[in-house]
């Protein structure tokens, strides 16, 4: 029940799933609602965002060449601050990605055919949860198809809206609509199309040469995607502006047809559902890496733990991850949930941070992470921080009840 899984992954396919985790529909969904709070300071926002994840990025990279095993800050939380820590970065990952996954399929459904986009999200798990069933390596090869067709309808839209008549680089300077707090709130909102860059760490346990391979793997994944978001996030702001941008439910889209490129539309609708493919993907593997590293301490069932004697993948935790995904996917809209998945991620990125700091080494950066992560998660819209609050308390109860 509790045998370990197959290290195959090096420094390359472990830098692609990063980029897969992070290079997903975020981009093309999240500049819209951070343009919404920010204004004109969308890229303040974004500066401040990449800063707080390089932070958590580093933290993350320092603990899992330390503990090279599945689970990710549950476990370092676990090791580093105690069971009740470890535990609350789990329910906090596991409750929060579940939704990311849910959000993420309903994407896929909505850009492939919006008039079927629970049916179609359905299919996305199911698919996608058979992929990650038959090993890593099969989920490492199919991330990186995804990874080089999403880069490549990003350069498009980057290279379209740059090189129209219709940009205008006055568009890109903060202007007295900038606030604190607004910036703040489009950080916290933009840090869900960046919250993938540990899913390395994660893996941990599948990693080749771990002390090497992820202190590497996480800081490159997460610079190209860095350069990445603010290229797409100059040459769309610089098209449509601050004010046109906020109102915008498919901001990608709309800037290469402000731009004059028509033709771009439609590749750019295929390109955010395969994104949304890459980041569902990832999201279920990361998701169910955590559910076996809780399943094997019990605070979760141990049939969890269960690793498939031929694939070497926590097959029990893929399916329940699977199953619960797509329930909520069938039956529920979860549009508004990218607040309340940084809430959550940002709360296990501040455990992270906070058992990073424990080490010794590198304490700046911990406590820049975990300023950046308090400070990033309660300035989120009122509703996210109230119903994230709840969901950890409620996980707080149920360990209680089980320690009791």
């Amino acid at each position: 029940m509790t045998q370990e899984l197959r290290r195959s992954l090096g420094v390359f396919d472990a830098v692609v799933i990063g980029l897969g985790s992070m290079i997903g529909a975020g981009i093309f969904v999240a500049l819209g609602p951070a343009a919404g709070a920010a204004g004109s300071g969308l890229l303040l926002g974004l500066a401040l965002a990449g800063a707080v994840a390089y932070c958590n990025a580093m933290a993350s990279a320092r603990l899992a060449a330390r503990y090279p095993a599945s689970g990710g800050t549950y476990v370092y939380g676990r090791e580093r601050l105690g069971p009740f820590w470890g535990y609350l970065a789990g329910w906090a990952f596991v409750v929060g990605k579940t939704a990311s996954c849910a959000a993420m399929a309903l994407a896929v459904g909505t850009y492939a055919w919006p008039e079927q986009a629970h049916a179609v999200a359905v299919a996305a798990v199911v698919m996608l949860t058979a992929v990650n069933y038959r090993g890593v390596q099969k989920s490492a090869l199919v991330t990186r198809v995804i990874v080089a067709v999403v880069l490549a309808v990003l350069a498009a839209v980057v290279v379209s809206c740059l090189g129209s008549g219709a940009a205008d680089a006055g568009r890109l300077e903060p202007g007295a609509d900038v606030s604190a707090g607004g910036v703040l709130q489009a950080a916290g909102l933009l840090f869900f199309a960046f919250a993938g860059y540990a899913r390395i760490a994660t893996l941990g346990e599948e990693v080749r040469d771990p002390a090497r391979t992820i202190p590497r793997a996480v800081p490159l994944a997460l610079g190209i995607v860095l350069v990445v978001y603010a290229a797409v996030a100059v040459s769309v702001l610089s098209v449509l502006g601050a004010r046109e941008l906020a109102g915008s439910a498919a901001p990608l889209a709309d800037a290469a047809r402000a731009g004059g490129a028509d033709w771009l539309v439609p590749v750019v609708r295929v390109g955010a559902a395969v994104a949304a493919l890459g980041s569902l993907l990832a999201l279920i593997l990361g998701v169910s890496r955590t559910t076996l590293a809780m399943a094997r301490d019990g605070h979760l069932p141990r049939t969890l733990a269960a690793v498939h004697p031929r694939f070497q993948v926590p097959h029990h935790a893929e399916l329940a991850v699977g199953l619960v995904v797509a329930v909520v996917a069938a039956t529920a809209d979860v549009r508004g949930a990218i607040g309340f998945s940084s809430f959550g991620v940002l709360v296990y990125y501040a455990v992270a941070n906070a058992s990073a700091w424990t080490l010794g080494s590198g304490r700046v950066l911990a406590v820049g992470g975990l300023a950046g992560c308090l400070a990033l998660a309660f300035a989120l819209p009122l509703s996210s921080v109230l119903a994230g609050t709840a969901v950890l308390a409620a996980g707080a109860v149920l360990y209680a009840v089980r320690r009791g």
